[in-house]
């Protein structure tokens, strides 16, 4: 199990989720993030990291505060501190 990879992809779902909840397509996001949309869809099916700026940039286009983006279902307890 890597905590990494899953947060990845649950916070790249979370992004697509509010994206459709908003009705917005990712050419919307691109053109509110300068983000390609060819990145837009790594982003959202966790297969590129999001660093703390690219994370702030989805939070202002969705129209959300950042937290929103992590809220999900995350058991903790299964993962170790040395991974």
């Amino acid at each position: 199990m890597d905590i990494n990879k899953d947060l990845q992809f649950l916070i790249g779902k979370k992004i697509s989720e509010i994206r459709l909840k908003n009705k917005q397509t990712q050419q919307d996001i691109e053109f509110l993030t300068n983000i390609d949309v060819a990145e837009i869809s790594k982003y959202e099916t966790g297969k590129r990291n999001l660093t703390l700026k690219t994370l702030t940039k989805f939070a202002l286009a969705l129209r959300i505060h950042p937290q929103e983006l992590f809220n999900f279902n995350f058991d903790i307890k299964k993962y170790r501190v040395d991974e």
